[in-house]
């Protein structure tokens, strides 16, 4: 059992065993986190035995059973995000004094952007290294919501996502679009059956389907075209899984889709009017006042896009 204690004056030491804690929960336990931290598995497992019993806390559950944090361990979690961000922050704004860009400056990613030909993120990438090579990127590929989120706590400078609800504590700078087809696998019956795209609403949604958990506009569609939901997923990787299988149809991009479909693994199916349309837009919080550096993204993103 961990002794209980008062934690005072957050110490040098204290920083570095929250940031070793941070990297042992992202990875998923002590093993992973000794290849990020490139220090061995028992110094790791030290670090954190030292935190909890600075903090007089059981922070996690290691052992055969696997790792998994103690709701302490989450709260603790959170607290060293916010703590380390604001660390960042004022590095950053430190840096923002001098002439040269420093820091790090966190960027998001939605779900599959890569493939999509109109998205020119990689060139906004290229065009900010130049300006900025000094600045670290930390970039987290996340869902909507979880972005959204992290730009509003200040732990992402920008985030590129599918615009859906407007917050008012956001800046919005619209990029480009993307459209959306419902698809079937090889094995599903509708994929032969009346020519696949020529079937009709009925047939459609017979269907089981498989969507994304969060709301989004891919929600809004399976909701708007009366679809029968039976899986929930994360990401659009797991909903091509769930096509592949045969026993599921779901929307995807059409340029995420495009190699299943030309493999002959994939067809889009419906009507005609069976998608939607998605427009990508990068955010940024209004307050505090960005950074130099995050400014300076979004100024590559609106270039690299035609956005100015």
């Amino acid at each position: 059992m961990v002794k209980k204690a008062l934690l005072g004056q957050v110490s040098d030491s204290d920083i570095r065993l929250l940031k070793i804690f941070k990297a042992v929960v992202e990875c998923g336990g002590l093993s992973a986190a000794e290849l990020e931290l490139n220090i061995g598995r028992s110094t790791v497992s030290r670090h954190v035995k030292d935190l909890e019993e600075r903090l007089g806390l059981v922070l996690c559950r290691r052992g055969r059973g696997g790792f998994a944090l103690t709701p302490e361990g989450q709260r603790v979690y959170q607290g060293a995000l916010q703590l380390l961000g604001a660390m960042d922050a004022f590095r950053t704004g430190v840096g923002d004094l001098h002439a040269e860009l420093v820091g790090t400056l966190g960027l998001g990613l939605f779900d599959k952007t890569v493939s999509n030909p109109a998205a020119r993120i990689a060139d906004a990438v290229r065009a900010f290294r130049q300006q900025a090579p000094q600045v670290a990127l930390d970039v987290t590929v996340g869902t909507l919501n979880d972005l959204e989120a992290g730009v509003i706590d200040g732990h992402v400078a920008i985030a590129v996502v599918p615009d859906h609800r407007r917050s008012d504590s956001l800046d919005y700078l619209p990029l480009f679009g993307e459209e959306m087809h419902l698809y079937c696998g090889q094995r599903h019956p509708l994929f032969a059956a009346n020519g696949g795209a020529a079937c009709d609403w009925d047939a459609v949604r017979d269907c089981d389907y498989a969507g994304l958990t969060f709301h989004s506009p891919n929600m809004e569609a399976a909701h708007r075209f009366g679809l029968r939901r039976r899986a929930s997923v994360t990401d659009q990787e797991g909903v091509a899984t769930l096509i592949l299988s045969g026993c599921y149809v779901g929307f995807l991009p059409g340029h995420y889709a495009e190699s299943f479909v030309q493999a002959g693994n994939m067809r889009r199916i419906g009507p005609a009017d069976c998608g939607y349309a998605v427009q990508f837009v990068a955010i940024m919080r209004r307050a505090p006042a960005a950074s130099r550096a995050a400014r300076a993204l979004w100024d590559a993103l609106a270039g690299a896009h035609g956005a100015r």
